[in-house]
């Protein structure tokens, strides 16, 4: 059985709230976190079609990755069709949750998969803010122990430095303790002292996972009362960047990239700002939704081209001064987010033994349709 906490904790794991933008009304939306879910629906946008087509599955959880409530009501009228809305999950006893800008910056999320949709090679965030902290674990374990421990660890998600995984440190050493008389010694006997050979393990992690760490040692470790440390760290990793920059698979002129990304993400149309549409592309940033504020960072981090979305019309005449290529395919083609999600969902439900069903929504909510002049 899974319960919506359970879920939120693991979405938060992942794409972890403090990575937000200010002022993002990102997480837990509407319900109950101690709802039984059974079905959960993965949708881009909460709208109310696909309020209709939860109601219609019997959905007990939405996820989105766009806020259902970006502002909030000033009433609860319910001729208000967002009010209805609301009224209508709140009746169903569905829960929402959504995972916005977080979603976009976490490593392996929105902008790392529109950047491997585009085929980018040597991918790596631009417009970074800040770094992930990180911390280290060092416990103590007995030789026998050892590898149950450090492995243990590794599944929870140590040891994870730049592209190496599992990395860890060990070194030995005499552990020293005297069992009192209430105590269940794994090794020794009550009111003895007694000095065995013990392995100091060491892993690193980002400190937001220090929770899931100390689960994992303590779950491992056949000690009854484990010593470890938990240590912050003040070296830097993992560096966070609402977007992502890399370079094209084939270089490819600006003109020629526009259609390239039209088909890649099967947009009936999209809008080209560039003053040099014959310039060929080899370096290519993106930031998925409504990007434009952040196309300086491009700009810095030596992109030939920008793709984002809904760009402005005075953003569009800077980016042209500032001789920037920027590619605008619309904020829609975040709707990968229902294929991707519902991957590391359905993988989550396996690891934990969830009976759920994962189901993405057929609904399509790109508010624009294109007309083309005949003329």
């Amino acid at each position: 059985m899974m319960i919506a906490a359970d879920l939120i904790s693991a979405i938060e794991k992942y794409a972890p709230l403090a990575l937000k933008e200010e002022h993002d009304p990102t997480g837990f939306q509407i319900g109950r976190r101690d709802k039984v879910v059974k079905r959960v629906l993965v949708t881009l946008d909460v709208r109310p079609e696909v309020v209709q087509e939860a109601i219609d599955q019997n959905i007990d959880f939405i996820f989105a990755h766009h806020p259902v409530m970006f502002r909030p009501a000033r009433n609860l009228d319910l001729a208000i069709p967002q009010n209805q809305m609301y009224a209508d999950l709140i009746r169903h006893d569905i829960t929402v949750y959504a995972a916005h800008t977080n979603l976009d910056k976490t490593q392996g999320g929105m902008n790392d998969w529109l950047a491997k949709a585009l085929q980018l090679t040597d991918v790596e965030p631009f417009n970074v803010t800040s770094y992930v902290p990180m911390a280290k674990l060092v416990t103590f374990v007995p030789v026998s122990h050892e590898k149950t421990v450090r492995e243990a660890l590794n599944r929870a998600g140590a040891g994870c430095i730049g592209d190496y995984t599992d990395c860890s440190f060990s070194s030995t050493g005499t552990g020293r303790f005297t069992p009192d008389a209430l105590a269940t010694p794994f090794i020794g006997q009550k009111n003895q002292a007694e000095a065995v050979t013990e392995v100091k393990l060491e892993v690193t992690f980002p400190q937001s996972q220090a929770p899931q760490m100390i689960a994992a040692m303590l779950a491992a470790h056949p000690y009854q009362e484990p010593v470890y440390d938990l240590i912050s760290l003040a070296n830097q990793q993992q560096p966070i960047g609402i977007g992502r920059i890399g370079q094209a698979a084939t270089p490819m002129t600006v003109r020629d990239y526009a259609q390239f990304v039209c088909e890649t993400f099967d947009v009936a149309g999209l809008r080209l700002i560039s003053n040099t549409p014959d310039k060929v592309v080899k370096r290519v940033a993106i930031v998925g939704g409504d990007g434009g504020k952040f196309y300086p960072a491009a700009i810095q981090a030596h992109a030939d081209v920008y793709i984002t979305g809904d760009v402005y019309y005075h953003t569009g005449h800077d980016m042209l001064a500032d001789g920037l290529s920027v590619i605008d395919p619309g904020h829609h083609i975040e709707s990968i987010v229902k294929t991707e999600m519902s991957r590391i969902f359905e993988q989550w439900a396996q690891e934990n033994d969830w009976q759920v069903e994962i189901i993405k929504s057929w609904q399509k909510t790109d508010p624009f349709t294109f007309i083309f002049n005949a003329k």
